[in-house]
């Protein structure tokens, strides 16, 4: 992505939504080497945007690499800290993958469970745009605090 481009996409609003903010602060989490410290939100969030071209180019078959878990990772686990700031209450999000790219994620909230993901072709993770993550999110959250709401006494235990 070009520098004009990035800051064009930075004055878009989609970057002061809860969710994408959040997702930078994962992002940058996982950075141990402090290589986002100075990078636009647009730029640490590039990779999630897979045009179809680009899924074009990633083979059908493949083994995820670390650097892609992480961004799974990040994604669940900006979901749960979103969970957590809406209810107050601690959610944990698990993610169980196969070598291969399949599994599980799984958000709990005390002893409920709710969020649960079946994932496949984990190594071709991300969406067509950042509005499209952002709305998969959002859906996803708005389930699970329904959720929450409806069963509140396993929400606490």
């Amino acid at each position: 992505m070009t520098e004009a481009a990035m800051e064009r996409t930075q004055d878009n609003p989609i970057f002061e939504s809860d969710f994408v903010i959040e997702m930078v602060r994962q992002m940058r989490a996982v950075d141990t080497y402090g290589t986002y410290d100075n990078w636009p939100a647009a730029r640490i969030l590039e990779p999630f945007v897979l045009t179809r071209e680009k899924k074009r180019e990633i083979p059908v078959i493949g083994d995820p690499d670390e650097i892609t878990l992480s961004r799974v990772k990040a994604f669940y686990n900006a979901i749960a800290a979103l969970i957590e700031k809406e209810c107050g209450l601690m959610a944990v999000p698990m993610l169980n993958l196969t070598h291969e790219g399949f599994g599980r994620a799984i958000i709990t909230v005390g002893k409920l469970v709710v969020m649960d993901r079946t994932l496949r072709d984990v190594h071709r993770f991300g969406y067509d745009s950042l509005s499209r993550m952002k709305d998969d999110a959002d859906k996803l959250l708005s389930v699970a605090l329904e959720i929450i709401g409806e069963h509140s006494a396993v929400a606490g235990m």
